[in-house]
C-alpha cells in the first residue's frame, strides 16, 4: 500500500517516516521528497507497507499526529494522473502567448 505523508518539517528524513511507520508493520519504503537542484524536503513523501491493513492502521493512528513539532497529513496515495498537473491535463510550461495571444503588437496599429 503507498500512503502519502504530508506537512513534514524539513528536517524529517526519510529514515524519520521508516521509524515513525514500522511499529505498524513491514515498510518496503520511505522516502522523502527533495528538490533535485538544492536537496530541500518539499515537505511530503511516501511509505510504501507490504500489508495493506497495515498500511490502513497506520494511517488511522498517525494521521494529525506530531512528527518533530508539526502535525503530519497521512492518507492512501492515489495514482498520478498522465501528464502530472492536478486538472488531470498535460502539463503546460513556459510564458503565455502564442499564437493569438498576448494582445501585444509593439505599440503599432495593425491598420
Amino acid at each position: 500500500m503507498n500512503i502519502y505523508v504530508g506537512n513534514l518539517s524539513y528536517s524529517v528524513t526519510s529514515d524519520d517516516l521508516r521509524k515513525a511507520f514500522e511499529p505498524f508493520g513491514e515498510v518496503s519504503t520511505a522516502n522523502v521528497v527533495t528538490d533535485k537542484f538544492t536537496g530541500q524536503s518539499k515537505g511530503f513523501g511516501f511509505v510504501e507497507m507490504a500489508n495493506k491493513a497495515h498500511g490502513e492502521a497506520a494511517i488511522k493512528a498517525l494521521d494529525g499526529g506530531d512528527l518533530k513539532g508539526r502535525p503530519i497529513r497521512v492518507n492512501e496515495a492515489r495514482p498520478r494522473t498522465e501528464g502530472g498537473s492536478s486538472n488531470g491535463g498535460p502539463r503546460r510550461g513556459g510564458p503565455g502567448g502564442g499564437p493569438g495571444g498576448g494582445g501585444h503588437n509593439g505599440g503599432r496599429s495593425r491598420f
